[in-house]
């Protein structure tokens, strides 16, 4: 743990040149939900039901009780890991993966979210860029050029990074505007050595305020279903999961639009949480 001053943060949009460095620590943030979601879906009485079935066939035909049992948990397991990416996509979305190129190349790149605590210390932050040995095999290399276009540029949605000294610590994911006032977070990352420092509470805090200032009115996350982290985070910040609660007839039909992921028979894989701004 790196005691971290969250006055010295900047916010900026993720470029080009950021990419690689935010998968790394989106596959370091998801590590084991992918796991924990799966063995969520094995669990379901309707899952097990249906392995028991497939299983009491099996035993007639392979003569062996552990084979029997093995064979189709094996199965779908290995099911289960090869679809579940295209399901679950990016925290919510229903797109198998995101288009960082695209979002790096959205709007105005040199914009930032407002950090409260730079105004409250009164210093301003900066950025510098990181220090990095060329090697010859660098010089061979090249970044992709690809042409990017208005329309896979509304599509892509936003990527913010919280960049302190040329250091990226963590990320924040926010989908494109899809319905007129309501914006979508996908997912929020904080670098391992910098966790329960407020820096996701400073990403979603500063992100909530540049859609209200936007015009946006409710902010939809969905948290993956076995992940009670992520539930509290949400929860602690003023968001409420949907079905909670007496909502009223407009609530209602705003949340209709907004339904969790569904995975293998129709088992939800996240929970929606929802804020009014």
């Amino acid at each position: 743990m790196v005691r971290l001053e969250l006055d010295k943060v900047v916010m900026r949009r993720m470029k080009e040149d950021d990419i690689e460095m935010v998968k790394a620590l989106i596959k370091e943030g998801c590590e084991g939900t992918e796991n924990r979601l799966i063995l969520h879906v094995l669990t379901r009485p309707l899952c097990l039901f249906i392995l028991a079935v497939i299983s009491s066939v099996l035993r007639c035909l392979v003569h062996s009780f552990i084979l029997a049992l093995a064979i189709p948990v094996f199965l779908l397991i290995i099911f289960l890991k090869i679809t579940m990416p295209r399901s679950t996509g990016v925290l919510g979305s229903s797109r198998p993966y995101w288009d960082y190129v695209g979002s790096s190349y959205r709007g105005t790149q040199d914009e930032t979210l407002q950090n409260p605590f730079s105004r409250i210390s009164g210093k301003t932050p900066g950025t510098k860029k990181p220090r990095r040995k060329i090697t010859p095999k660098d010089k061979d290399k090249e970044l992709p050029t690809e042409n990017v276009s208005p329309e896979r540029e509304q599509e892509a949605g936003l990527v913010w990074v919280a960049d302190c000294d040329g250091e990226i610590l963590g990320c924040i994911f926010r989908e494109s505007e899809k319905r007129a006032d309501i914006r979508r977070i996908c997912r929020v990352v904080a670098g391992s050595w910098y966790r329960r420092e407020g820096l996701g509470r400073l990403l979603v805090h500063s992100l909530e305020q540049r859609e209200m200032e936007a015009g946006a009115l409710r902010v939809y996350t969905h948290v993956p279903f076995p992940s009670k982290l992520g539930e509290a985070f949400f929860r602690k910040l003023g968001y409420r999961q949907i079905g909670e609660g007496t909502d009223d007839e407009e609530d209602f039909e705003k949340n209709k639009l907004e339904t969790p992921e569904r995975g293998f028979l129709g088992h939800p894989l996240t929970k929606v949480f929802y804020k009014d701004l």
